[in-house]
């Protein structure tokens, strides 16, 4: 994989592992937080195990709705999920690509570290500006709950 294709990134969230692997695997938490900015996730499925598939729903605030799909290579309770990303619907002619989030537990905080592997000469400005901004929406939905505990 050439490293010009690969998209990682770090994000402290105030909250412990469990709470944040939960946030990503469970479909009702899903649709509380997943894409980036003011997209909704009205549909979210999960089959939470190595040859499962996922299927989410991305709702922009206009148009037309997204479709991303793929299946999980690795699922290790709370620790990774290794995952491939394909658009069905909303991203004409994107590659499936590779995503590996590792959650590390940092005494009642979680450190999640992505990445997202791509073809090379992929464009790579998009999810970058949608991982930052998705990940955003997980910490303030998982530290506003955790601070009213």
């Amino acid at each position: 994989m050439a490293e010009d294709a690969v998209l990682e990134m770090t994000r402290l969230v105030r909250a412990p592992r469990e709470r944040v692997w939960r946030a990503w695997t469970n479909p009702e938490e899903l649709k509380r937080w997943w894409g980036p900015g003011l997209f909704t996730t009205p549909s979210a499925e999960v089959d939470l195990r190595p040859g499962g598939r996922y299927r989410l729903v991305m709702q922009p605030p206009g148009g037309e709705a997204l479709l991303l799909t793929g299946t999980f290579r690795e699922v290790v309770p709370p620790e990774r999920l290794v995952y491939t990303w394909r658009w069905e619907v909303g991203v004409p002619e994107a590659p499936e690509s590779l995503v590996t989030v590792r959650f590390v537990d940092r005494g009642g905080e979680t450190e999640v570290v992505l990445r997202h592997e791509h073809e090379p000469g992929s464009v790579l400005d998009p999810y970058r500006t949608g991982w930052e901004s998705g990940l955003e929406k997980l910490a303030s939905l998982l530290e506003m709950a955790e601070g009213s505990r």
